[in-house]
């Protein structure tokens, strides 16, 4: 059997587009192209039926090396702790009072689009600093 190469990280949301559009931002991604036959999303969703009108979103890594991003429509709300989260390494090499700056500056962005931030974790002997916060519908993420 071979390996599986590439994977897709799947989001339950609300609101599929505005959170996908969020994390585009977060990371960098873009929304991908609409569907062949479709000029735009919008154009695509009036073909679906009215169920399915953006019950779905995704965001994709430009240069085609992180994984793709997949949002959908479910009807329940977020309950409880996420059992998976994203690390999103805005800190990678960095240590100390750098690191800590470095994880702040991308915090108070990160607020400016509409996450919230839960803690920072200051490092100690064991471990460098981090940033725990939630996206815009509450999922949890890690500034590292």
């Amino acid at each position: 059997m071979s390996a599986i190469r590439q994977f897709q990280v799947t989001f339950d949301c609300a609101e599929p587009e505005r959170v996908a559009r969020f994390w585009c931002e977060v990371l960098g991604y873009v929304i991908p192209p609409p569907p062949d036959g479709f000029a735009t999303w919008e154009d695509f969703n009036h073909a679906q039926p009215d169920e399915l009108h953006g019950s779905w979103s995704a965001c994709v890594d430009p240069s085609g090396v992180g994984p793709r991003m997949y949002f959908q429509r479910v009807p329940e709300g977020k309950a409880a702790k996420n059992r998976v989260h994203l690390d999103v390494r805005a800190g990678t090499g960095l240590v100390g009072e750098e690191r800590l700056a470095t994880l702040e500056a991308e915090c108070a962005r990160l607020i400016a689009l509409g996450a919230v931030h839960v803690q920072t974790q200051v490092a100690d002997e064991e471990n460098e600093s981090c940033i725990t916060m939630q996206d815009i519908e509450g999922n949890e993420f890690c500034l590292d």
